[in-house]
Order: C-alpha cells, then structure tokens, then sequence
C-alpha cells in the first residue's frame, strides 16, 4: 500500500500524525499507553478500524508499563465514544492479556486481522462501481482511517486496478475537513482523478446525474442498520435516496454491533466548539457566538442500500440475520 496509517516500530506504534496532513508528514512515535489515548483523542489518529488497532497497541504498552488491564481499557476507551471498534481493539487484547498471552501479538493479530478484512471489503465492492464513473465520498475513509486498504475507498482502488474509469467526488467534509485534507492527499498519491467539493455542493452533483454511487464509511452500525458516521453522512443519504443513487456503506465486521438494536442506542461524541469556530487557527465567528460540534450523525436503514462487508454484500434486511449467525460461531 502507498499509504499505511500506523505500524510497530521497535518497541514503539508509529503512526502518521493526522492532523499535519496534507502540508507535513510527520511521524509520531508512542512509547506509553497514555500517549495513545491523547493520539485518538485529538485525531493525530483517526478512523474506527484505526482507532481500534491503535488502541489495541496501546493496551500492548499498558502490559509493558504495568497498568492492569481494568486501568488500561479504562484509559483508552474513554477517548472516543461513538466508534464501536475502538472497544473491539481493546477488548481483543485485555482478553488474551487476562488468559496470560503476549498481548503484544494479540494487537499484531487485531492489526492483521483488520487490513485482512479491509482487503476483501475491497474484493467485496469492487463489482458495485464495474459500471459507475462518479463516485462520491464524505469524511475520509481510506488507509489512514483503517490501517490499509481503507473502507470506502478499498473498492475503488480495487475497482480500479481492474480497469473502472471512475471519477471521485470528494466532500471536503467540515470542521476538520478529512476529506479535502486526508481523502484527497491519499488519492492523488495514487493518481486516482478526484475533485474536492464543498459539502453543500453534493446535492448539485448527485442532481445532475454526476455521481453513480456514494460510498461511506461507519463508526458504528447497529443490529437494524442504523449507522453512525461522520457529521454530514444523514443529509447525503436523504439526498441520494431522493436522486436514485445508490448508497452504500462499507465496514469491517468490527464496525457491527450486534448489541444495539437501532440508531437510537448509539452515543454521539460532542467535541470542541472551536472546532466549528475557527480554521487554521483564525475566527469564522463573532467572539460572543456560540457553536454545537457533534462529530457524528445517525443514518436510518431505510437509506442504505447495501453494507459492504469482508464477506460479500449485506442489504439491510438481511443483517439482523447475518450478525446472529456470525455470533454463533
């Protein structure tokens, strides 16, 4: 992969520092349990199956620097609530941990484990956008959201790499701007063809008849479908519903939780205001406003018309049904 979002380097996780893209790579290098918590919590790392293998080596440096298991998993999950993997990753290692295995290789399997399913969701997409030329996506859903390989854009490269002529629309995706930022940097490393648009412009482009398919990723996806992602997700759903685009969703199986029932039970993270208040560091707002900042909006099902998954694509109807069986292996 050209782009890899975060690996073990000698004793330490290496990750790209997010938040200097696209103007610097810079390459962070944490040594303690609590530096991973502050890298997820301020988005140096980002992206639910990221965040997950992030915390998963982060629970590998707690077992070296002698946290118990019930302080490390306290520790990082209270970091990001909203995104469903980053308590897999954590689960996966405190339970090897707890049995008295290495929970150093416990997070290299969860890491391999990750990009493996990334892969196929690649495979799995693929033959969704055979004959599709716009292709629209929101927030930033490739590589450095997943390790490698990506959600969203796994299908795309595969598509690609298989001869699809296909064009991406790229939403720039406010506050902190992951798609004009992250997306569009990982796609003209690639030299895929891709335009940045301002959020409020996909309606334009999906009522032109530009955009053949959306395809997003999720943080959470609960049992009936509903889907959590980044804020802004809901409105180009209802948008391409109402120009019969198709609309799909792509995500690693740890991305499904089985033990919510609807959108209603997932938690929305709120963060900093200043976040919508400036830019860059500069004012967008009178000193005396005041800003709402929830990371997060909740699709319904009813708007999805598949889940791409490692093992194939899922309609919503069928997921309920898929996830039960899944849990009785």
């Amino acid at each position: 992969m050209a782009v890899r979002a975060l690996w073990w380097d000698r004793g330490k996780l290496a990750l790209l520092d997010q938040r200097q893209l696209p103007r610097r790579t810079v390459v962070l290098r944490l040594a303690r349990a609590s530096d991973v918590a502050e890298a997820i919590r301020t988005m140096a790392v980002r992206g639910a199956p990221a965040i997950g293998v992030a915390a998963a080596y982060g629970m590998a440096l707690a077992a070296r620097g002698g946290l118990s298991p019930a302080r490390a998993a306290k520790l990082l999950g209270s970091t990001r609530p909203t995104a469903v993997d980053l308590f897999v990753g954590i689960d996966a290692v405190r339970s090897a941990w707890e049995r008295g295995s290495d929970p150093l290789e416990a997070a290299h399997a969860y890491r391999a484990r990750v990009v493996e399913e990334c892969h196929r969701i690649g495979s799995a997409g693929a033959p969704l956008l055979a004959h599709a030329h716009g292709v629209l996506t929101h927030c930033n859903a490739g590589a450095l959201a997943t390790v490698e390989w990506g959600t969203a854009l796994a299908p795309i490269r595969v598509a690609r790499e298989r001869g699809a002529d296909l064009f991406v629309f790229v939403d720039e995706t406010r506050p902190l701007l992951q798609g004009a930022r992250l997306t569009a940097w990982e796609l003209a490393r690639e030299r895929i063809p891709h335009a940045v648009i301002a959020d409020n412009a996909a309606g334009h482009y999906l009522a032109r008849g530009d955009v053949d398919a959306v395809l997003v990723g999720a943080d959470r996806i609960a049992r009936n479908g509903d889907f959590a992602n980044k804020i802004g997700t809901y409105e180009k759903a209802v948008v391409a519903r109402e120009n019969g685009v198709p609309f799909y969703v792509a995500a690693p199986w740890t991305t499904f939780d089985a033990r919510r029932a609807d959108g209603k039970a997932i938690p929305v993270e709120e963060r900093d205001p200043d976040e919508v208040l400036e830019l860059a560091g500069r004012p967008l707002a009178p000193p005396a406003s005041h800003a709402r900042n929830p990371a997060f909006d909740v699709t319904p099902s009813r708007y999805v018309s598949a889940f791409v998954t490692p093992d194939g694509v899922v309609r919503p109807r069928e997921l309920a049904a898929r996830l039960a069986r899944r849990a009785r292996r």
